[in-house]
């Protein structure tokens, strides 16, 4: 795609969301997709994708808040599922199993994925603007970045900060698992920790590599 499709694809894409309308059929990540191949491109145009971006962003989500408030809310909820977790090991069988399941293998493997994009993403220079629920049938919280300083920040830096939510993710039961098994929980709270786990993986490897977190990263380290 050259500068000229480049600028043709964005103008319809700027149109498209000034009147309501998403970004399909208007070229646009065609568009993003021509300017990460080519610097001088990411120069030019950075800004101007990171406003469609994020007009697009907020028309589809189903409900955001900003990146500040949303971090704030996130790292509480981290903290209340370490506090479970460190009270399930006073509580007595099965109570103990229950809380660190629930403090542990629901709070913190939903609160952790979003964390982890932020922190490695921060590091590499990317802004984020909000936090967000896309869709009722994919309730987790996500983090929106700030497109401008995405694609600035390079393709390799990009792709990590996509693969580190799923890592995080992934180590989390493990980590939960050998809480467990250090302490005096039922058989069924680390069976259901490994079970979670290696469900994680096997997800991973089936679904996200096509449609979430390891497919962008390998778009994005096809850029190198």
């Amino acid at each position: 795609m050259n500068t000229d499709l480049v600028e043709e694809a964005l103008s319809v894409s700027e149109r498209a969301v000034a009147e309501g309308r998403g970004l399909a059929g208007t070229g646009f990540w065609k568009a993003v997709g021509a300017v990460k191949r080519d610097p001088d491109l990411i120069d030019r145009y950075a800004s101007r994708i990171a406003v469609i971006d994020r007009r697009a962003f907020l028309g589809w989500a189903l409900f955001s808040v900003g990146a500040g408030v949303g971090t704030a809310l996130m790292a509480l909820a981290t903290l209340a599922g370490v506090a479970l977790v460190v009270w399930s090991y006073g509580l007595p069988d099965p109570w103990n199993g229950l809380v660190m399941l629930g403090g542990g293998g629901g709070v913190l493997v939903t609160t952790t994925h979003g964390l982890g994009h932020l922190a490695v993403g921060r590091l590499a220079g990317i802004r984020f603007t909000h936090w967000f629920v896309g869709s009722a049938s994919r309730p987790q919280p996500g983090v929106k970045v700030d497109y401008d300083t995405y694609l600035r920040a390079g393709p390799r830096s990009r792709a990590w900060m996509h693969a580190s939510g799923a890592l995080v993710t992934k180590v989390v039961p493990f980590v939960l698992l050998g809480l467990v098994l250090a302490g005096d929980f039922p058989s069924w709270a680390a069976w259901l920790l490994a079970a979670q786990g290696v469900l994680q993986i096997v997800t991973d490897a089936l679904w996200s590599v096509k449609l979430s977190d390891w497919k962008k990263f390998r778009r994005e380290m096809s850029y190198i």
